[in-house]
């Protein structure tokens, strides 16, 4: 008989996690709260590079999971690889590099445009035919007993009476399935908000990639598809939002982003959209109860600074993936209590580094005391002269050390 897992939330992370299970043979209903566009529509304007796209930066890792897909070819069109990164803060001494070829890698990750991500992972989705699609759903219940977790759900007019042996909760920060099953949060606030937009240099991009901490926050300028185009995520206070969105604004970023920048990336020339996302860390107490367990921001939700979030959460997919093939290889209970707790355990090293490195360079950097400016600075410094160091960071940062 064949076994079905439920997948309630169909973003990027619901949607790669559903292709890995299809691909071991498992069949998936992915719910999702919102209505898909329809790409199978021949009325739909072609794919073309949107200024005002947002952005994913993929760690080398990720790029591996989706060529295991099949899907990278497709996925690559509307990416672009991270050859070099620099370090800085503004107004400091401190600075380090670091570079492909001197770590022997092919690049550091890939920068994709979310919405070809998407475009490409939904259109997948549709062909599979182990993956029932049902969009535009809202989950009202998630009970579960000893043999099945239920679903009770809601679509236009049409009540949905779900159950399956496994539920995978891939609903977002604020995870109605989480609530549901009683699982508390910690929630640290970090009373920041990012900007996210894509910007043109005079300058080309060469494929480097700026982290710069600057007085407002750390600010991200990744390289993407077309020589002068960038992507930013800049966290500012928050309360300031409205300083820095709208086209009345533009002149007014591009001129903080050059006093921030100054002349590293040329000319800033022009912005697209700005769009704002208040930032927080939000820390499930458990991973995995009964036949249920969280996945991708319902699990952990953490501060952009270093573009980790997304690709710890494919990382998270992909060993959940493997331990549930082992299951369907056995004929065993997907939804085996202490099998996802055996999934949780061996996930909380690399989730738990991840998320006090990115805590940790917030909080480091956030700080504007003279004296712990010099030390962050002279760790900048040790960082780029130790032998040792890099290629240690570097992997890491690619997710090969998970």
């Amino acid at each position: 008989m064949q076994q079905e897992v439920i997948i309630v939330g169909g973003g990027m992370v619901g949607l790669s996690l559903a292709l890995m299970l299809a691909k071991t043979g498992i069949a998936v209903k992915l719910l999702e709260a919102i209505q898909y566009p329809d790409y199978d529509d021949i009325n739909l304007a072609p794919y073309h590079s949107s200024f005002d796209a947002r952005n994913s930066a993929l760690s080398r890792r990720s790029v591996q999971i989706y060529q295991e897909l099949g899907l990278w070819d497709a996925l690559q069109e509307h990416a672009t690889p991270i050859l070099e990164v620099n370090i800085t803060e503004q107004g400091s001494f401190g600075k380090a590099r670091l570079i492909a070829e001197q770590e022997k890698v092919e690049s550091f990750g890939q920068v994709i445009e979310n919405a070809w991500l998407g475009r490409v992972l939904l259109t997948q989705v549709k062909k599979e035919l182990l993956i029932e699609l049902i969009d535009g759903v809202q989950v009202t219940s998630l009970i579960q007993d000893k043999d099945f977790a239920y679903i009770e759900a809601q679509r236009g007019e049409t009540a949905l009476k779900l159950q399956s042996k496994l539920v995978i909760a891939a609903d977002g920060r604020d995870s109605f399935c989480r609530k549901a099953l009683g699982i508390g949060a910690s929630v640290h606030d970090y009373d920041q908000v990012a900007i996210v937009t894509t910007v043109q240099t005079s300058k080309p991009h060469q494929h480097v990639g700026f982290e710069r901490f600057s007085p407002l926050g750390p600010l991200a300028l990744l390289p993407l598809p077309g020589e002068y185009r960038r992507s930013v995520v800049w966290p500012v206070p928050k309360g300031t939002e409205h300083e820095w969105l709208g086209d009345e604004n533009d002149q007014h970023f591009l001129h903080a982003l050059q006093q921030t920048y100054g002349d590293r990336a040329g000319k800033f020339q022009k912005t697209g959209k700005r769009f704002s996302f208040p930032l927080s860390q939000v820390l499930a107490e458990k991973q995995a109860v009964g036949r249920v367990v969280l996945m991708g921001n319902a699990a952990h939700t953490i501060h952009p600074v270093a573009g980790q979030g997304f690709n710890l959460c494919m990382r998270d997919a992909y060993v959940l993936n493997r331990y549930l093939a082992e299951q369907l290889e056995q004929g065993a209970d997907l939804g085996d209590a202490q099998m996802l707790q055996d999934y949780e355990k061996s996930r909380l090293k690399d989730q738990q580094r991840v998320i006090k490195f990115c805590d940790s360079v917030v909080r480091g950097f956030s700080n504007q005391n003279p004296f712990l400016k010099l030390i962050r600075n002279t760790g900048l410094v040790a960082f780029e002269n130790i032998p040792g160091i890099k290629p240690l960071v570097a992997n890491y940062a690619m997710g090969l050390k998970a």
